[in-house]
């Protein structure tokens, strides 16, 4: 029983972290677009959708990673924070 819950545990934290990895992306890129639509004097209604949209993603994904486990919700968010820091590197890059 014990090395079946270390079994799902080991695919479980990588699976999470991979989660964080795309839900971070999802996250950053979206608040990039909504600063270019803020920035641009873009369309008012899409930018507070996109706001709303971003933080309810990111809610429901954390929400799943504490419903599998309190370790999964550290592997995600570990995966958000180097998302978070990989697009600031893109961008640092981009802008140089």
């Amino acid at each position: 029983m014990n090395y079946l819950a270390n079994l799902l545990l080991s695919l479980l934290l990588p699976a999470s972290f991979l989660g964080g990895l795309v839900l971070g992306y999802a996250y950053f890129y979206a608040l990039r677009v909504t600063a270019d639509l803020i920035i641009g004097h873009g369309h008012p209604l899409l930018a507070l959708l996109l706001t709303f949209g971003r933080l309810a993603g990111l809610g429901v994904g954390f929400y799943i990673a504490v419903r599998a486990d309190g370790f999964a919700l550290i592997a995600a968010l570990a995966g958000v924070l180097c998302a978070k820091a990989l697009m600031f590197r893109w961008a640092r890059k981009a802008d140089a």
